[in-house]
């Protein structure tokens, strides 16, 4: 498995966004340019691992959130984001999106 960049850039867009962070911004805490911040989350370009661990830090994130699409060991990262996603629901959404998942489940096992 190869890296997916344009996964890459879709996250660091994602969690950016969520933080209600401009790419400017994002360019200032991780004193990476602008137009590279631009380049990175449309998979323009390819990013370095400094440029990464700069990124991750700045937006308070790990490596492997970032690379997510990238790793085939990323279980404990789907599974937080579930997670996050759920914090907030009433016990009444939480019975019914576990049905869907149920659901879900049985539907891509078959097939």
């Amino acid at each position: 498995m190869g890296i997916d960049y344009i996964s890459i850039g879709n996250r660091i867009k994602e969690i950016r966004t969520a933080k209600g962070w401009t790419q400017a911004k994002l360019a200032e805490e991780s004193g990476v340019e602008p137009s590279n911040i631009s380049h990175i989350e449309r998979a323009a370009t390819k990013l370095s691992l400094p440029t990464l661990v700069n990124i991750a830090n700045a937006l308070g994130v790990t490596l492997d959130e970032i690379a997510y699409g990238s790793l085939v060991k990323s279980n404990h990262i789907s599974v937080k984001m579930i997670d996050d996603i759920l914090t907030d629901c009433s016990p009444e959404e939480l019975k019914s999106l576990a049905e869907v998942i149920r659901t879900t489940k049985a539907v891509l096992r078959n097939k």
